[in-house]
């Protein structure tokens, strides 16, 4: 049997039923394939469930740190079965809501493993659904590396939101957002955590000060790391590990998390038979999203680039708009908000200092302390606000780090969209005491009229 359909789409992560939702309030018939559970990695297996982690980890430090502000509190230790209830709670009422959207929206949701029959053709357990236009959506899945098997003690991020216990002890290889947010986690737990990182620094992809902040924070954490340090192999033993580093160290520990990235799921789907051209597994598209194939776009992290929920929601929005023809503005990746949700938390939007010299020569920056910040006093947070300028011209890149705030990137991301000026931002008022006027603070310090800042 064939079904036709305006809009197949064939992943029910976040790009996929961002692009289902948006599509069906455009008018369009939609039938969303998706051989899991609804929402993804992002709601089931990644940012959702870890943050709830994150979260349970932020309130064992503050029982720690209870009696320095005057409250008596202590830490009795982490009950993983709690804390599984709380990461589980809040996934599924997230789940149902999502569930009641693409209802309400009159979205065929088609429960399978799809497989491309034809250039616009899913084939789900022998039933077609035929598309005008067909959305690819598959996602990513956790990476290894070449020799080292994932199982037993050597685990990826998905094994590592089900454990029942605190391990006593983890090495981490990877050094990037997955691997410094499992860190914090476990540190926070009580685990002694080593992570081993290739590239000279945590955090590659970040500002070269936010790496070293950081850095500096896990040192005094106690969090150890190895960065331009490649691993050599793995031995698993009756009661733990032993990680092999290329300079010959050696590493024991309880448990492995590999942490080096997501790869693409691509393979086995019928899209190179189908035309669909990829390069090492991720589909190819333009500035559009449309693949090599007419009426075929593909979304989120199946795309190379940032591996983020919300770039998932945005391309997804702008595949059903394009659809539509409504031709919107393409989403470009160094627009879009990031955060690792670390402590202290790491948030950026924009270009890095050296990207901004490889586009525009000379630039000029600025670093604004949280030190000389009321609220990050009180929370006792270290780091700053960066801000990157053209020469006489926007903002083109902030970058963050500090306790909480991911919650300033917002106003970050207007700053670097919308190309303001340090002029623009520093003639708006911002609240004190919060950690929001540091972004205020910077702007009037780069705007050659500092406040709580030397000139």
């Amino acid at each position: 049997m064939t079904r036709d359909f305006d809009v197949v789409v064939l992943g029910g992560g976040s790009g996929g039923y961002a692009t289902a939702l948006r599509a069906a309030q455009l008018g369009r018939s939609v039938a969303l394939i998706e051989r899991d559970r609804l929402g993804g990695t992002c709601l089931h297996r990644g940012c959702v469930p870890t943050k709830a982690l994150l979260h349970a980890a932020e309130l064992a430090d503050a029982a720690r740190a209870g009696s320095a502000h005057g409250v008596r509190t202590s830490f009795e230790g982490i009950d993983m079965a709690g804390v599984t209830a709380f990461q589980d709670g809040v996934v599924a009422r997230l789940y149902r809501g999502l569930q009641g959207l693409v209802q309400a929206g009159g979205i065929t949701l088609v429960p399978g493993e799809g497989k491309l029959a034809g250039p616009t053709t899913v084939d789900v357990g022998g039933e077609r659904y035929t598309a005008t236009d067909l959305v690819l959506a598959t996602g990513s899945t956790a990476r290894t590396l070449p020799g080292l098997e994932i199982g037993g003690r050597v685990i990826t991020s998905d094994d590592a939101l089900r454990l029942t216990e605190v391990p006593a002890s983890v090495v981490i290889i990877g050094g990037s957002v997955i691997g410094v947010e499992f860190a914090s986690v476990w540190r926070s737990f009580g685990a002694e955590v080593t992570i081993i990182e290739a590239l000279p620094s945590l955090v590659p992809l970040e500002d070269p000060a936010i790496g070293r902040q950081l850095q500096r924070a896990f040192r005094k954490r106690g969090i150890a790391f190895r960065t331009g340090t490649r691993f050599s192999g793995v031995k698993q033993t009756g009661d733990g590990v032993l990680v092999s580093l290329e300079n010959g160290d050696t590493i024991p520990a309880d448990l492995v998390l590999v942490a080096v990235g997501r790869g693409p799921v691509s393979a086995g789907l019928g899209y190179e038979e189908n035309g669909i051209e990829l390069d090492r597994g991720w589909v190819v598209t333009d500035e559009r999203l449309r693949t090599s194939v007419p009426h075929v776009y593909a979304v989120g992290d199946l795309v190379a680039g940032l591996q983020l929920a919300h770039r998932g929601f945005a391309h997804g929005i702008f595949v059903a708009e394009e659809i539509a023809g409504l031709n919107p503005p393409p989403v470009e990746d160094h627009t879009i908000p990031r955060v690792t949700y670390c402590e202290p938390e790491i948030a950026s939007v924009g270009l890095t200092e050296s990207q901004a010299r490889e586009r525009f020569g000379e630039v000029e920056t600025l670093e604004y302390g949280l030190t000389g910040n009321g609220k990050s006093q009180m929370l006792g947070t270290s780091g700053f606000v960066k801000l990157v300028r053209e020469p006489d011209g926007p903002i083109v890149g902030v970058h963050m780090i500090g306790a909480r705030m991911s919650e300033q990137v917002g106003e970050a991301a207007l700053m670097v969209n919308w190309e303001a000026l340090p002029g623009d931002v520093a003639r708006f008022v911002h609240a004190h005491p919060t950690q929001n006027e540091a972004l205020g603070e910077a702007a009037l310090a780069l705007s050659g009229k500092p406040l709580h800042a030397h000139g």
